[in-house]
């Protein structure tokens, strides 16, 4: 991998950093907790919104698979974080670990460009592929990444997605016997709480 780059782009992002505490404290939020809305979406448009837990299922596909990508990476290559070259303002403590990809921002990315496939989800597909680059942005920031660390992320959620798009006609099948089951768990509990209520 080509350093000078990325090295340029990284300081012109995490220089940045330490000059404001506000500021900081926005990105350190942005790096760390982004990813809960994430979550907390997938889980509310499961339980909530029941007619999209088709796709939220292959949102959590899409996450799941991009970890597994990123899993493979690390196992053939390692590029070291920015405070272990060293380099950079710290803002976050963090393990000493390979920083190639990201794997907070491979779940935000592969998440919202699943999202974006369906039709009736590409607004918050949109929404949330903004707050990926945000969240990923502030972990540059926050000196826990390098911008290809990031660039990376991005193509491996781009794979995962493209895979599951290719394997979308056998996984739907698989996913109704899965939704059925715990509609059929929902109703029971339902019908359980009717008597004795």
């Amino acid at each position: 991998m080509n350093m000078e780059p990325n090295l340029t782009l990284f300081h012109a992002i995490n220089n940045l950093a330490g000059n404001n505490s506000a500021l900081d404290n926005m990105m350190i939020f942005a790096a760390q907790y982004l990813i809960c809305i994430f979550a907390v979406y997938l889980v509310y448009t499961w339980l909530a919104k029941n007619e999209y837990r088709q796709e939220s299922m292959f949102a959590g596909y899409a996450a799941l698979l991009g970890l597994g990508i990123n899993f493979i990476i690390t196992l053939f290559y390692f590029h070291p974080r920015p405070f272990m070259v060293p380099t950079g303002t710290l803002l976050i403590a963090h393990a000493a670990e390979s920083s190639f990809p990201s794997d907070h921002a491979t779940i935000m990315f592969s998440v919202s460009l699943m999202l974006l496939t369906f039709r009736d989800l590409r607004r918050s597909g949109a929404v949330f592929f903004v707050l990926a680059f945000i969240s990923g942005f502030a972990r540059v920031y926050s000196g826990l990444h390098f911008p290809m660390d990031m660039a990376g992320s991005l193509l491996v959620a781009l794979f995962s997605t493209g895979i599951l798009l290719a394997l979308k006609d056998y996984l739907i099948p698989v996913n109704r016997i899965f939704i059925a089951y715990f509609e059929n768990i929902e109703k029971k509990i339902t019908k359980r709480n009717l008597k004795t209520s």
